[in-house]
C-alpha cells in the first residue's frame, strides 16, 4: 500500500512570513508552492515539507523532522553561520562533542524553528 508512495512532512508554525525567511533563508530549502496564507511547500532533495500556519505550532516536544547528511560538523558549521542555536540534551549513551551528540558511529545534532518545532541532522 503505502510502502512506494512518498510520504511528505508537516511541521505547523504560527507565522509563515517567518517560517518562510527561516526555512528558505537559513535551511536553504526551495519553496515549491504557497497560498500565503495557510501553508508554504519546501523541497528538500526528492522530499517535501509542508509548513502551515496553526494555533499548535511548537507544541510537539519530539523531533519532527531529520535530514540524513553525509558531513554533519560540516552542516552544523553552516547552520550556526546563519545563526541556528543548537540544542544539548543529556541522554543515556550519547556523548555531547560541540554541538553534536555522538553514539558510537552515530552523530546527531538538533535544533528548533522560530515555533520551537524541533528538527535535526544525522549522519548518513
Amino acid at each position: 500500500m503505502l510502502s512506494k508512495t512518498n510520504a511528505i512532512a508537516t511541521i505547523a508554525v504560527k507565522n509563515l512570513e517567518i517560517a518562510r525567511r527561516f526555512y528558505h533563508d537559513t535551511l536553504g530549502l526551495e519553496e515549491a508552492r504557497s497560498d500565503d496564507k495557510e501553508v508554504i511547500v519546501f523541497t528538500s532533495g526528492d522530499s517535501l515539507i509542508n509548513v502551515y500556519r496553526s494555533q499548535f505550532a511548537g507544541t510537539n516536544k519530539a523531533t519532527a523532522l531529520t535530514w540524513a547528511v553525509k558531513d554533519l560538523d560540516a552542516e552544523v558549521r553552516a547552520l550556526k553561520a546563519k545563526g541556528v542555536a543548537f540544542e544539548h540534551y543529556d541522554m543515556p549513551d550519547l556523548k555531547l562533542e560541540g554541538d553534536i551528540h555522538v553514539a558510537g558511529p552515530m552523530k546527531v545534532a538538533w535544533f528548533k524553528d522560530p515555533d520551537g518545532n524541533i528538527l535535526n541532522i544525522i549522519n548518513h
